[in-house]
């Protein structure tokens, strides 16, 4: 099966999804579709067997996340020194987190920190009265199943969590002009009567072409004018019968050297110095080349600018003088522990996230963001060094993530 027919029964597929969201308000899966979970009195969720019930919740008032939990019997508080109490979370990759639980108050308190994503199958264990008592569901937020074929098929790229260096960059904008020594004025060494001239203004010449013909006004002999560089004539001012009279008779120009010429403003100018590299891109963002800074020109421009000229080479013809350019300006870099590509972010609740990638399964990863730079983010925490995630088109995971309504089960 081609990627293109894959591609149009993944599209096919999201967009039953979301018709069926829009029209009816639920999704396909029938784990989603289930009720709402019963809640006790604090608004945790109820679970009962026979005539024991536990309230269970996630607190998260003033403390780091941790679960709380009331027993009750026949409908009545019991004392939590009365319960024993255990409760297992199995999380996305068969990682398990087990809590214990001590009495506090009229409430058993868990003993370890329910951290982001509340996403987790539970088991609870209790005991009352000398009776266990079990319970197991499934508490899952910000995560999806995607099989690998329609993965592919919506170019979801994934790439693994690393060490990075980030690059620091100022934008800046300018234009192209002739590199310094890239221009040549062709001139007559003696002078005399224009004979014959072999190329017009436009034509790509070769260094040593013929480019024209003068008879020396005092030998009378004829010599040959040949181009030195490799180039395009730029402008042709000499036609057979003039005289040459000292003057420049055509320019030629080297087409693979140029300069940018761009204004760098405020505080960003003492950041820049010979030699950083700088990425040239045209205006429609299509056409990227590197050179390095040249020269810093002392003095500002009328708009209180200062030009700072970026030699580069261009051997394909992509650039030509006077054209407009962008251009980021390395200032900085440095390696960070770990990091992740910015077209992988996404919001979830108040969170940016990334979606962590586990065999067919995609979950979200909150992060705790620091210094950003080029494609570049830096995490400080949420996202475990070596984690899949996905970076090109996560937009995909989010869409397919919120058509559940998953609620965040306090």
């Amino acid at each position: 099966m081609t990627n293109a027919i894959l591609r149009c029964l993944a599209i096919g597929l999201l967009s039953t999804v979301f018709y069926f969201v829009s029209t009816f308000g639920f999704a396909a899966s029938s784990a989603e579709m289930s009720a709402e979970p019963e809640k006790g009195p604090h608004r945790g969720r109820l679970l009962k067997q026979d005539d024991f019930a536990i309230e269970l919740t996630i607190f998260e008032t003033g403390v780091p996340p941790e679960f709380r939990v009331w027993a009750f019997y026949e409908n009545e508080p019991l004392d939590p020194q009365q319960v024993s109490l255990e409760v297992t979370l199995t999380r996305l990759g068969d990682v398990k987190d087990n809590i214990r639980f001590e009495p506090q108050g009229d409430f058993l308190r868990g003993d370890t920190q329910i951290y982001e994503p509340h996403s987790f199958a539970v088991k609870v264990n209790a005991t009352y009265d000398d009776r266990k008592y079990q319970w197991q569901y499934d508490n899952f937020e910000g995560r999806t199943k995607i099989e690998p074929a329609v993965a592919a098929a919506m170019e979801i790229n994934t790439e693994i969590a690393a060490e990075a260096v980030l690059t620091e960059t100022i934008e800046a904008f300018g234009k192209i002009v002739p590199q310094e020594g890239a221009q040549r004025d062709i001139s007559a060494r003696f002078e005399g009567q224009i004979k014959e001239v072999y190329v017009a203004s436009g034509d790509t010449v070769s260094k040593g072409d013929k480019l024209t013909a003068i008879e020396s006004n005092e030998s009378l002999k004829s010599y040959t004018i040949v181009s030195p560089i490799d180039g395009v004539v730029q402008s042709r001012m000499a036609n057979a019968g003039e005289q040459t009279k000292g003057r420049t008779l055509m320019s030629i120009i080297d087409t693979t050297r140029f300069t940018a010429e761009l204004s760098v403003f405020g505080s960003d100018q003492k950041r820049i110095s010979s030699g950083t590299t700088v990425r040239l891109t045209d205006v429609d963002n299509k056409i990227n080349i590197t050179g390095k800074v040249a020269a810093i020109l002392p003095h500002l421009d009328s708009n209180q600018g200062r030009t700072i000229r970026v030699n580069f080479s261009d051997t394909q013809g992509a650039f030509t003088v006077g054209q407009f350019v962008s251009a980021e300006i390395e200032v900085a870099q440095y390696s960070v522990p770990l990091a992740v590509k910015r077209v992988g972010l996404q919001s979830f609740r108040d969170f940016t996230v990334v979606y962590a990638k586990v065999g067919t399964e995609y979950e979200v990863r909150m992060l705790e963001l620091g210094r950003q730079a080029g494609e570049w983010v830096e995490v400080l925490g949420g996202l475990k060094p070596g984690t899949e995630y996905v970076t090109n088109n996560s937009f995909v995971i989010k869409a397919d993530i919120e058509k559940s309504g998953a609620s965040h089960d306090h």
